[in-house]
């Protein structure tokens, strides 16, 4: 099977000139400074209502980090310059940011007074911003700290430690403890990364590599992610790493990372990686990226994670069986269509990221004769012999858990968004819509799903909207019932199928049911 890759011009930003440029060309428009007002310190998201910012949209990151040692726990520190356009006439706008300082701010060239409040950098510009125009905002000597990773404490690992440097886990709402920025899925932007590093280290970035020398005792590499990109799927990696060979498959540059001790155990893993590309291209279309590759770190998150181009897959994994490890990498693979191209425009529509990713892992597994696997294994795979089995067995949990997590597409809470009724839930979803339209229909959606919305973030209501219209049937109300009710709709071609009773108590997942879930 062939690949063909997708293939974009390069955007690359002049930092420096587009602060010059803003600020000769961007002035306030008469009239602007007594229309203009704040903009708002949140989107308003269901499930984090203050994350993110309103006033204004970002087009690009360029992220200069300097990292002083060679010491693990070393902290970064960063200048950045973001080029964004104002959607409201502003006097003020907020950043997310929770790192420890920031140095001096500049928009459009010229100071800007700022003051912080809890994880908010509240910028006021010299003049007030115009709608519709763009602006740069110029941040210096930002600091962030790494943490010892605790699986216990998600905000530890979104900047975490290893033996051997430094890396990053932001989903789903910490990159702002790193850098500053508007930290949500829907406003997704192109980046440009640069590491000034003690000669010898490395660093790992999103994208593609394109200046890496060394003078005067300091290193330098330069990464272009040209694509559209959410925050929380940036990956800042920094120590001492081998660089597996850099090959070709049917257009697509593969590049693997891996912590010096691992090397051997897991390059023999990641040499699947282009029969995974093969699987998901045949069936969902052309990788979306110019490049992919895994990063296993030396160290145990408890999840692995769909860093763009790169997925983040620590060393536990590897410690299972190749029936746990193999579906997980085709997992956060597929994530690279389902959650990296296409986003999620508010993050009670992660089931349209995780509920794919786990069907496409089930498939897979399946195909490869994994979905059973060896169940004195932990976390084990699902016990199950075909997928037709493993979705009854789901349906069968569907009550209590939407009674335990809520809706598919609507999560109780935060807390409720990584849950089973997320992952093997939305899985469900994905497959009663199989049963309801069709085999050739349902790969239509799924095809149509990542062209039309590649680059963008979509949502649960866009994704209804595109199967019914691809389908030839009216699914609103069909959809809608497994997405958003409060009980398992009937199967379609399984009336016998059968949801257990709800009880009071959190959901019992049965062991044999259940599969470690990868974010």
């Amino acid at each position: 099977m062939n690949i063909h890759s997708v293939r974009r011009p390069r955007r690359v930003f002049n930092a420096l000139f587009a602060v010059v440029a803003a600020a000769s060309l961007v002035s306030a428009l008469p009239g602007a400074a007594a229309a203009a007002s704040p903009g708002s310190a949140g989107l308003g998201d269901r499930l984090y209502p203050d994350l993110g910012n309103g006033g204004y949209e970002v087009i690009h990151y360029d992220i200069s980090l300097r990292y002083q040692s060679r010491k693990p726990a070393q902290p970064l520190l960063g200048t950045e310059v973001i080029l964004a356009r104002a959607t409201n006439s502003l006097s003020r706008f907020d950043l997310d940011f929770g790192g420890k300082s920031v140095g001096n701010v500049a928009v459009n060239g010229k100071r800007a007074s700022f003051t912080r409040s809890s994880e908010e950098l509240v910028i006021t510009p010299a003049q007030p911003l115009p709608a519709g125009r763009r602006f740069t905002v110029l941040i210096t000597d930002f600091r962030a700290v790494p943490t010892k990773p605790n699986p216990h404490d998600d905000a530890t690992e979104a900047f975490f430690i290893t033996p051997d440097g430094s890396a990053t886990a932001p989903q789903p709402n910490f990159a702002h403890l790193i850098f500053p920025c508007n930290d949500h899925p829907s406003d997704k932007a192109t980046f440009s990364f640069t590491f000034n590093l003690p000669a010898g280290e490395d660093a790992v970035a999103n994208g593609i590599e394109v200046e890496h020398r060394t003078r005067n005792g300091r290193t330098i590499w330069k990464y272009e992610m040209p694509e559209p990109m959410a925050t929380e799927l940036t990956q800042l990696a920094v120590g001492n790493w081998d660089f597996g060979p850099t090959t070709r498959d049917h257009g697509i540059l593969l590049r693997d990372v891996t912590a010096p001790s691992l090397t051997d155990e897991v390059q023999p893993a990641l040499a699947l990686e282009p029969a995974q590309l093969d699987y998901m291209v045949h069936r969902v279309g052309p990788y979306p990226f110019e490049i992919f590759g895994s990063f296993v770190p030396d160290t145990n998150l408890g999840f692995a994670l769909e860093t763009q181009t790169i997925s983040l897959i620590d060393q536990s994994w590897f410690t299972y069986g190749q029936d746990v490890w193999e579906p997980t990498m085709l997992h956060e693979e597929s994530h690279m269509w389902f959650g990296d191209s296409v986003s999620p425009a508010t993050w009670s529509d992660i089931w349209l990221n995780e509920g794919h990713a786990s069907w496409y892992e089930f498939t897979y597994a399946e195909a490869k004769g994994e979905l059973v696997g060896d169940t004195t294994d932990y976390p084990d795979p699902t016990g199950y012999a075909t997928l037709d089995d493993l979705m009854r067995a789901v349906y069968a949990h569907g009550d209590q858990w939407r009674h335990d997590y809520g809706p598919v597409a609507e999560p109780i809470s935060a807390e409720d968004q990584f849950s089973f009724n997320v992952y093997h839930g939305g899985a469900l979803v994905l497959y009663a819509l199989r049963q309801q339209i069709g085999v050739q229909s349902f790969q239509d959606v799924e095809r149509a799903w990542v062209h039309r919305y590649a680059d963008k973030s979509a949502s649960t209501d866009d994704f209804i909207a595109l199967a019914s219209q691809v389908s030839g049937q009216d699914l609103t109300e069909f959809l809608n019932d497994w997405l958003y009710g409060t009980t398992t709709p009937p199967m379609p071609g399984h009336p016998d199928w059968t949801t257990d009773p709800v009880t009071l108590t959190p959901a019992a997942i049965s062991q044999r049911a259940a599969l470690t879930l990868g974010r």
